[in-house]
């Protein structure tokens, strides 16, 4: 098995600029009202005054407040991604008082956890397996690289590299060292960042050690329940599946247990498989990555069926109503896509990130920015309504930080090539055999397919520029500098373009966006004889303030379970698209017709008859997935009965 090779690098969000289109305003949204709503939240919480080390908690506390340091992590993380591309002297300065309590609460030894510092430091490193103290570091290790890497400040990366010294000296196979490692996986990714930000392989080997040790015989888990006094059998989950710990990575067949864990360990074996030379590894994530993405994702891109675990459960157990798909989940997969695509440029990763950043990812958050979805289902009977904050706050920030650094996401290179993964109205500064260039595109994507992209080297230079064709895409055009491409292929989702580039050349590059039925597996037993509508990259669903009253004393308005569509009506063109700048911000809707089933002629008192229910015609109204509950109390759904 060959050592696997790397081919692209990730251009750096700090070089990637939006303007006008549709991301721009979601990240001018973000900085202006999610992160500070976040930090007054965490304020509110006393998540960030906890780094005082004056608070009384009781015991046994709850988990909650056990693993509260990792969620202003994740905010100085935002935050600092937010001050590299705007720099805003109040942010910083938020950002500078709690990098500097969280420097004064470190311990003599580096140890960093508020919660074992103040209310439990006898128990420090005594329940790896609940506790998430590796969880939580993890996620300050990521914040003080990305502070880093925007201010050039190296106070709190230098504690962060202590506390991860400590961490090194405390676990690991030698002599006098804990041979144990973290239930929720998280700082194997972070001390492979770490290791980039400051060249130290000792923090290479550690997140190695971690990845590798997961799963091992004699269970440490085991022993150190015992070591507590408690019966390992007692363990609520009743398997260490659902932390991935039920067996080494590379034994493992499915994706199994907690769904942000597996995403976050997955990840990792993604980057130390790239800086290891590591084949199995890279092996174990292609068999892994299959199951999931063939048996156990939502057509949103969320993950995770069960609130249970807040995960997995069976190969193709996708029931809408009652999904669990956790937004830090879908944010764990676009994290391990990523990682994957950056091998060999296959497309496919893409075509999973960029599904769940459209749909299971956005809506996560609020147009306005100030409320948030921890579940992701796709049908609702109008109970559900995203919320300013959560007992468990761990998604806010996390969506903070992915929309900050969102320009990481579109664009890689390599040697004598660039890659375009994703689009929207932005100019990226690459670097391409030591040269640099600018990409300019221009599109009202994901409204519309058509993406215009300007190539600017300082000279003309020969290089290949990969644009990507999305999955969902089966007719498209590409013309350079007005002339068509008639020999264009595609290999791997993308098409390469390779010529000499000439500053001001111009692709123009339309993708056909017809409304589309998707129809689910066989084998998905809880969406048979249902269908969806997508159109481009977005799912669509109905909501029940666009379907109006009917004359239904016991359902005064229309149950959209009761609605019919006819995907004969889509393939005719009975459906069209519309965009409406004052709807949702501004969106593309789908019209149709549908019939609804009536109950107008059904007798009071009757709860069954013999005689079938009337059904008369209805026009139908979808909205794409992520904007909906932010209008009106309502129902939703996204899977619709054929009828």
């Amino acid at each position: 098995m060959s050592a696997p090779q790397r081919q692209l690098t990730p251009v750096s969000y700090k070089n990637v600029r939006f303007e006008e289109g549709f991301w721009s305003p979601r990240l001018e949204t973000n900085r202006t009202v999610t992160i500070p709503h976040i930090y007054r939240k965490l304020a509110e919480t006393g998540r960030i005054s906890a780094f005082n080390l004056d608070f009384e908690r009781p015991i046994p506390a709850p988990v909650v407040l056990i693993f509260g340091d990792s969620d202003p992590a994740k905010w100085v993380e935002a935050a600092s991604y937010s001050l590299a591309t705007h720099p805003d002297p109040t942010l910083a300065g938020l950002v500078d008082d709690v990098a500097d309590k969280v420097i004064a609460a470190q311990q003599p030894d580096g140890y960093l956890n508020t919660h074992f510092i103040r209310a439990q430091p006898d128990m420090r490193w005594k329940n790896l397996r609940d506790w998430h103290e590796l969880y939580c570091a993890g996620h300050w290790m990521e914040a003080a690289v990305a502070h880093y890497e925007a201010t050039g400040d190296r106070k709190l990366l230098a504690a962060l590299c202590r506390y991860a010294d400590h961490i090194d000296a405390t676990f690991g196979r030698e002599p006098g060292k804990l041979a144990g490692y973290p239930g929720h996986p998280e700082i194997e990714l972070a001390l492979v960042r770490l290791y980039r930000a400051t060249g130290d392989d000792r923090y290479l080997r550690l997140a190695t050690y971690f990845v590798d040790e997961r799963g091992a015989q004699p269970h440490y888990y085991d022993s150190e329940a015992r070591a507590r006094g408690e019966d390992p059998a007692s363990f609520w989950a009743k398997t260490y599946e659902y932390c991935q710990a039920h067996a080494p990575l590379r034994e493992q067949e499915k994706v199994v247990g907690h769904a942000v864990r597996a995403m976050y360990l997955l990840s990792a074996a993604a980057d130390l498989a790239y800086e290891n030379h590591d084949a199995t590894l890279l092996a174990a994530a292609d068999r892994l990555w299959d199951n999931l993405i063939d048996r156990r994702m939502y057509l949103t891109g969320g993950i995770g069926p069960s609130r249970h675990n807040e995960g997995f459960t069976l190969d193709y157990d996708l029931p809408d109503e009652t999904a669990y798909a956790e937004t830090c989940a879908t944010i764990g997969l676009m994290l391990w896509a990523h990682r994957l695509a950056q091998f060999a440029g296959d497309g496919r990763y893409m075509d999973v990130l960029e599904r769940g950043l459209y749909n299971g990812f956005l809506s996560g958050v609020s147009l306005a920015g100030d409320a948030f979805f921890y579940e992701n289902p796709l049908a609702s009977a109008g109970d559900r309504r995203r919320a300013p904050w959560f007992n468990c706050p761990c998604c806010p920030p996390n969506v903070a930080r992915v929309l900050a650094s969102l320009g990481g996401y579109f664009y890689s290179t390599a040697a004598d090539a660039a890659w375009v993964h994703l689009y929207g109205g932005s100019v990226a500064t690459l670097e391409i055999a030591g040269r640099p260039v600018t990409l300019r595109q221009e599109t009202r994507y994901p409204w519309d397919g058509a993406v215009r992209i300007t190539v600017e080297p300082v000279a003309a230079q020969r290089f290949t520029l990969h644009l990507r064709v999305p999955g969902w895409c089966s007719d498209w055009q590409a013309r350079v500098n007005g002339e068509p491409l008639p020999d264009a292929a595609v290999a791997n989702g993308y098409l390469a373009l390779a010529r000499a580039w000439r500053p001001g050349d111009v692709i123009d590059f339309d993708m056909a966006m017809p409304i589309r039925t998707v129809y689910p597996h066989p084998a998905i037993r809880q969406l048979q004889g249902r269908v969806a509508l997508q159109r481009g990259p977005l799912v669509y669903c109905l909501e029940g303030v666009d379907h109006g009253a009917v004359a239904d004393a016991a359902a005064p308005t229309v149950a959209l379970d009761r609605i019919t569509v006819d995907p004969a009506a889509v393939a005719e063109g009975r459906f069209v698209d519309e965009y409406r700048d004052d709807l949702l911000g501004g969106v593309v809707v789908l019209r149709g017709p549908g019939r609804v089933t009536d109950a107008t002629d059904w007798a009071a008192g009757d709860l069954y008859r013999t005689e079938p229910p009337a059904t008369r015609a209805i026009d139908l109204l979808a909205i794409p997935y992520y904007a909906w509950a932010n209008r009106a109390t309502g129902e939703m759904r996204v899977w619709l009965r054929v009828g």
